[in-house]
């Protein structure tokens, strides 16, 4: 695993031991800065399910101003942190242990409004996807934002996250990015 593009373009991550992570592929991380554009750039990120961090510190590099990193597992967590000190970007960056429900109901752990939020649970997690109606809560998302969806290509995508809309479906493989527009002005 390894930063696509920007700052820290070709620095090394250091990945998961076994199979209980699935960490966003080149691929498909590649694809995502494609879509997400200029959005990054000054912007605030949220990485929900964060794992290892390559997405948020993907994000980093090309030029987002901070990101918060959710992620449930203390010991994925620490592999998380060490990503981020090796790339020296741990002064932009807040890490919350705990899960991502748990996470949208403590406004205080926020550092947003978020311009993009990048959420990626475990593929089997179905109900995972209904805490992400946790988006819809008052000053979380700027209202410009948008929602990236990553899931298996065999699940269907809900026409709405919380406020956000489905704009797009984006299949590479059996992974799919789902697009979702902020529709609220906040």
């Amino acid at each position: 695993m390894r930063v696509i593009a920007g700052s820290h373009r070709g620095r090394r991550l250091s990945g998961p031991r076994g199979t209980s992570l699935r960490p966003t592929s080149d691929k498909v991380r590649e694809a995502l800065f494609s879509i997400l554009g200029t959005r990054v750039t000054g912007g605030r990120f949220l990485d929900l399910y964060a794992g290892t961090g390559a997405v948020g510190i993907e994000a980093l590099s090309r030029g987002a101003v901070s990101v918060t990193f959710v992620e449930a597992s203390p010991s994925t967590a620490a592999l998380l942190r060490k990503n981020l000190h090796a790339c020296h970007l741990a002064e932009r960056a807040r890490v919350w242990v705990g899960l991502a429900d748990a996470f949208l109901q403590r406004r205080d752990r926020w550092d947003g409004p978020y311009n993009v939020v990048f959420a990626d649970p475990p593929y089997a997690a179905r109900k995972e996807l209904d805490v992400l109606a946790g988006l819809g809560r008052a000053g979380l998302l700027s209202p410009d934002a948008v929602i990236v969806v990553e899931h298996a290509s065999l699940d269907e995508s809900p026409e709405r996250i919380g406020p956000a809309r489905l704009t797009r479906r984006y299949d590479y493989g059996d992974t799919v990015l789902s697009l979702y527009q902020n529709e609220t002005q906040q």
